[in-house]
């Protein structure tokens, strides 16, 4: 983690100096700067990051000081914001006021950021979470998520939830491209390692990165088969071989784990019998497969929370997993099947676990209840039935001599939950539910979840939490610069002309008509 060069200070220089930079601006630019986007997030936001839960990535007393630890989780924030790259964020940082302001740099004789510092910061948390199980950083975005909560004064009694599939950067490769790939990467490792010698001429055009194209897409459908077996086969074939040589490289560990996702006995799978958490592709080895409302996906799977109130929504709860990862708690699946519950249940009368009458008014021939089930069976006149003008809705089922009614409690309870979901205050909060799915929208319009520059899933994780931390900050600003909340953060100006600003820098759609909403 490279600790012996760097050692932890905490950012002591955020007061501002007489020498500094914010006072050498003109009085003009000074005003500009202080209706942009940047006070709030230095007086605000900034303010809020702790620093001493990262002290662990670091060693005390030893090596030169490190970048201030809330400048880079700040200035990660802000990279997620506007939609920059790392050599940007930079340049932004090293020349433009607004970042400096928002960072409290305004005040350091030299800027203390590198275009290292974000990608080593990125480092250490990953080699942490490797080694501990300790994620830092979605600890203290979940932590500001509930300081911003308290801002906006959201009491969190409300909160809604929604799920995300998040595809892999990696390459969707089909069934033979994989088992290649997986032999040639090893093949390539051990003529690298100049043990080439160990293989046959067969298994060192693996190593040929034209073969490749020749084998897995030049050829006709009914020839699919036979080049799966051959290549499996040479796959076994230089498993052995390297067992036996006691290689334990990842491509031979790779390797072995495609041959038990994809063979049996040293046979091939049927394709029905291969694992949601079977090898994807060797260049992201954590990523899985799963279907959801009939399509596939790679990759993983985001569950995030959001506090709601009358001041706006706050992310304060994110999770960031395999996408195997059931929506079993997730309850928008329940909410549907309750809500598409026929009304006309609940007009059968019951007492004392007997159906008395039908909702048209009818008695029954007989009925029971069956305790173990805790269901009714009640049977009707055929004739009667048939000629009710209640006849669709009812779950009657006719018979040959009678009409069969079966009822459980449970059907029951949810036509009942759902008469209560029809009422104004069940409608107001299932709006509020429907606002999440704006989240998921944002997440892949906005933050491009789907192709982030790195893969397998405790790094993909470190880049989503830093999205979440950029929505967050955006709507804490948002609700800053509204006239609305004037005197609720601070002084801010009322005048309206600090939207020109935000649209230099932000995405232009960053202000809505309501700004409370300002992601949905």
């Amino acid at each position: 983690m490279g600790c012996i060069y760097m050692g932890f200070r905490k950012n002591e220089s955020q007061q501002m100096a007489l020498n500094d930079r914010f006072n050498k601006l003109t009085e003009r630019e000074r005003r500009f700067l202080e209706k942009s986007w940047a006070k709030p997030f230095g007086d605000r936001i900034f303010p809020l990051i702790d620093e001493s839960r990262f002290e662990v990535l670091y060693c005390n007393d030893n090596g030169r000081p490190n970048t201030p630890v809330n400048v880079i989780i700040g200035s990660l924030i802000l990279k997620e914001m506007s939609g920059i790259t790392d050599e940007e964020l930079v340049d932004s940082i090293v020349l433009d006021p607004r970042f400096q302001y928002a960072l409290n740099l305004t005040s350091f004789p030299e800027i203390p950021y590198s275009d290292r510092t974000p990608s080593r910061f990125r480092e250490r948390l990953y080699m942490h979470e490797l080694k501990t199980g300790e994620d830092l950083l979605k600890d203290e975005i979940e932590r500001l998520g509930n300081e911003f909560a308290k801002l906006l004064k959201i009491q969190g009694n409300l909160k809604r939830m929604d799920s995300l599939m998040i595809s892999s950067s990696c390459k969707n490769m089909g069934r033979l491209e994989l088992i290649y790939t997986c032999v040639s990467n090893l093949v390539q490792a051990i003529v690298k390692a100049g043990e080439g010698e160990m293989l046959s001429e067969r298994l060192l055009r693996y190593a040929d990165d034209s073969n490749k194209n020749a084998v897995c897409y030049r050829m006709e459908k009914d020839e699919v088969q036979t080049r799966l077996e051959a290549v499996s086969a040479d796959a076994v074939l230089v498993f052995e071989l390297c067992k036996e040589a006691q290689m334990g490289c990842d491509e031979y560990r790779l390797l072995e784990r495609m041959l038990s996702d994809q063979m049996t006995e040293g046979q091939l799978k049927p394709n029905k019998e291969i694992s949601p958490r079977s090898l994807q592709n060797p260049s992201d080895e954590d990523a899985t497969y799963r279907r959801k409302a009939g399509k596939g996906y790679q990759g993983y799977v985001a569950n995030i929370v959001e506090d709601c109130g009358e001041n706006g929504n706050i992310i304060t709860q994110y999770e960031y997993a395999v996408n195997i990862h059931s929506d079993v708690d997730f309850c928008a699946d329940v909410i549907q099947e309750i809500v598409s519950e026929e009304p006309v249940v609940l007009d059968f009368e019951i007492e004392e676990k007997e159906i008395k009458t039908c909702p048209a008014g009818h008695a029954p021939i007989d009925c029971k209840y069956n305790e173990e089930k805790e269901q009714y069976q009640a049977h009707f006149d055929k004739e009667t039935c048939e000629c009710c003008p209640n006849l669709e809705e009812c779950p009657a089922v006719m018979q040959k001599k009678k009409a069969l009614v079966n009822l459980s409690q449970t059907t029951i309870n949810r036509a009942e939950y759902a008469e209560k979901l029809s009422t104004e205050e069940y409608k107001s909060y299932a709006r509020i539910r429907n606002g999440v799915e704006g989240v998921p929208s944002v997440l892949r319009r906005r933050y491009r979840v789907d192709t982030m520059p790195v893969r397998g899933l405790l790094r993909s994780k470190l880049w989503f939490g830093f999205k979440i931390g950029a929505i967050n900050a955006k709507r804490v600003i948002a609700a800053a610069l509204n006239p609305c909340f004037f005197g609720f953060f601070g002084k801010f100006s009322k005048n309206n002309f600090f939207a020109t600003l935000i649209f230099v820098f932000f995405p232009k759609d960053f202000l809505s008509a309501n700004v409370l909403q300002i992601e949905n």
